[in-house]
């Protein structure tokens, strides 16, 4: 486990070669559950993120990791490099049935400030370009929810909104220790609810 990147001393990291750069921007090929839609989302630290999306009834499963870089099967440490220009995501699982794609995208605007550029949390470490915000859609459909909602919030805006809308690329899970990581404590061993519907405040190193 290391806290290199966390701490702004991300360093070293390997190079993308043209085949594993091409590998990386393929499309995420990996299926959801029966009956289930997957979404993916960066809106900063993947770790808060994760257990906003966690709490909202009808989702089924959620998995911090890597995408839209450039180096297959990447590591925290060479993310935070910032030179494979990976973005740390979430990708949520959910039942479209008790689930809107649209009740995603409420979650995703609220939890973060979408017009700062590779910078969504206060914590002033959680900078770089694997922070950014972005919305990477599976389907046209949602493509075309992201885009409606984008607009309908940047009228109420004064700045300019810079969330990236892409379709999604191959996921690369984080490693096992930041999954479900403020659930789990966190740094500090705090845990912090999952439950559905929970509205406590998150904290975003536990």
């Amino acid at each position: 486990m290391s806290w290199l990147g966390k701490l702004g001393f991300g360093l070293g990291g390997r190079a993308a070669t043209e085949a594993s750069s091409a590998v990386a921007q393929g499309p995420d090929e990996d299926a959801p559950a029966a009956g289930q839609e997957f979404a993916q989302f960066g809106a900063g630290c993947f770790w808060g993120v994760e257990l906003a999306f966690q709490r909202v009834p009808g989702v089924t499963k959620t998995e911090v990791g890597y995408s839209q870089g450039s180096l297959h099967e990447p590591t925290y440490e060479d993310v935070c490099t910032g030179t494979t220009n990976h973005a740390e995501v979430v990708r949520v699982q959910y039942d479209p049935l008790a689930c809107s794609y649209d009740d995603l995208l409420q979650v995703f605007w609220a939890r973060h400030d979408p017009t700062t550029i590779n910078r969504q949390t206060p914590v002033a470490n959680d900078v770089g370009t694997q922070y950014r915000s972005g919305i990477y859609y599976y389907t046209q459909e949602q493509e075309k929810a992201a885009r409606e909602t984008m607009e309908k919030h940047q009228e109420v805006l004064d700045r300019k909104i810079v969330t990236e809308i892409l379709p999604a690329k191959k996921f690369y899970r984080a490693e096992e220790y930041h999954q479900q990581y403020l659930e789990k404590g966190g740094r500090f061993g705090s845990k912090q609810s999952a439950a559905k519907g929970c509205s406590d405040p998150i904290r975003c190193y536990g």
